[in-house]
């Protein structure tokens, strides 16, 4: 399934190595920014998993790319064991080609290649605005809603002041690296916390953290536990390997820290029904964020065991 004609205005082309540069290119035109020249290259090559380039670009007969739906093949470990699973990632539409049905065309096409690629459940987590196209159009079903807490240090923010100021910005980034590197750790990534609480969730084996870094992330240890970050303007939690009793103090030095980074925010996502969920909720204030949404193409799976954290979200 690498090409079939859509109608005589445009076409529909597997994602390849070959057009990935057309993903950044619709990206531009759509978020008026662009993305480093490998980024789509590195999401989208999950040899890993044993399936690549799962997703679909819509060109006009002029090879204008106009529309983009692409999954990201990845495992589910549950009680019966590890199934190919799929994460619903980018979905892009050129502005003067919205409201003719190229997301629904894309997506069910992206859906039938999942079933013959033996992807046997498909998961998401869109925004208020995709949200109903892809329950109502589509078929997924909603399970629960992920949290973000955020957590306030009484520090001065410096970001929107860098933002203006390119060159002082740069120096600030290696400041911040300075201020990391006695809590850095030469690891990648974390394993799954849900899994302690006998949930099931993202399979992180080293080959996936290996993938996973298409995006700055970073490991650090802070009291006697290790967590796993990402700093864009804020300080987000990713995920955290929590040790006994160690959580007020992780959090007090995690605040000392996000204060020495300039930050004014430390956020973080987690399903309700896991052990982190519920130390955070005990202590921080909470806003309902993303939407855990499922399509299953073939596994029974109790979907509501299925729980994540912020490290799974693509954007992470």
């Amino acid at each position: 399934m690498s090409s079939k004609p859509a109608t005589d205005k445009y076409t529909v082309e597997r994602l390849t190595a070959g057009n990935l540069a057309d993903v950044g290119l619709l990206h531009s035109t759509v978020y008026g920014k662009e993305v480093s020249r490998d980024f789509f290259a590195k999401k989208y090559n999950t040899t890993f998993s044993g399936v690549e380039f799962t997703g679909f670009i819509a060109y006009t007969t002029w090879r204008q790319p106009i529309a983009f739906y692409a999954v990201i093949p990845c495992f589910i470990k549950a009680d019966n064991g590890v199934i190919l699973a799929a994460q619903s990632a980018d979905t892009m539409t050129h502005p003067a080609h919205r409201n003719r049905g190229l997301f629904v065309e894309l997506a069910l096409t992206t859906f039938q290649l999942c079933s013959e690629l033996c992807i046997r459940l498909l998961f998401g987590f869109p925004n208020q605005n995709s949200l109903p196209g892809f329950v109502n159009k589509l078929g997924w079903q909603t399970t629960h809603y992920l949290d973000c807490f955020i957590i306030h240090t009484p520090n001065f923010s410096w970001n929107r002041f860098f933002g203006k100021l390119p060159a002082i910005k740069t120096l600030h980034g290696r400041y911040q690296e300075r201020v990391l590197k006695k809590h850095l750790l030469q690891q990648r990534g974390i394993e799954n916390s849900v899994f302690n609480d006998g949930c099931s969730g993202v399979y992180r084996d080293d080959s996936y953290l290996k993938y996973k870094s298409y995006n700055d992330t970073k490991v650090i240890k802070v009291g006697r536990s290790t967590l796993w970050i990402k700093i864009n303007g804020i300080l987000l939690i990713g995920d955290i390997n929590l040790q006994a009793d160690d959580f007020d103090d992780m959090m007090y030095e995690l605040k000392k820290l996000a204060g020495k980074l300039g930050l004014k925010q430390i956020h973080f996502h987690a399903s309700p029904g896991t052990t982190l969920h519920g130390l955070f909720a005990m202590r921080f204030k909470s806003i309902q964020s993303f939407p855990a949404i499922f399509k299953v193409l073939g596994e029974d799976l109790p979907l509501d065991k299925v729980k994540f954290t912020s490290a799974d979200i693509d954007t992470f």
